[in-house]
């Protein structure tokens, strides 16, 4: 089963309430297990450089199945590195975002930038759980 719209909202919903209590703004993104995008937020005031990092996490997260933060050491590995460019260099392996699992299967990912790298991953794992 997909991703719907509905609950990509419900997670962005879910991430953004995490970052007001964080005090911060972000971007969120929520893809599917191919790395295509449904739905994105960012929050009024939110840094412009985090729109391309949270949809960046968003495809790590997703193509490999993992928190994002977990691929950063790997990222500069042949393989990884290599799938990575081979996808179009869209990938950011950097902590910020979840896997989204739903009974065993991965349906896709959700990725924020604004924080730091841990509210960030904060933000989309309390997003995630709104499922």
């Amino acid at each position: 089963m997909a991703i719907t719209l509905d609950e990509a909202v419900k997670i962005i919903e879910g991430t953004i309430a995490k970052a007001e209590e964080f005090s911060i703004k972000v971007n969120v993104a929520v893809c599917d297990a191919g790395g295509r995008l449904i739905a994105f937020a960012r929050m009024d005031g939110a840094i412009w450089a985090g729109v391309y990092g949270s949809q960046g996490k968003a495809v790590a997260s997703a193509a490999f199945g993992r928190n994002s933060g977990e691929l950063a050491e790997r990222a500069a590995l042949p393989t990884p590195a290599g799938i990575a460019a081979a996808e179009g260099g869209h990938m950011i392996m950097g902590q910020g975002a979840v896997p989204i699992f739903r009974n065993g299967a991965l349906e896709g990912a959700c990725g924020v930038g604004g924080g730091t790298s841990q509210q960030d991953e904060d933000c989309a794992a309390a997003g995630v759980a709104k499922l």
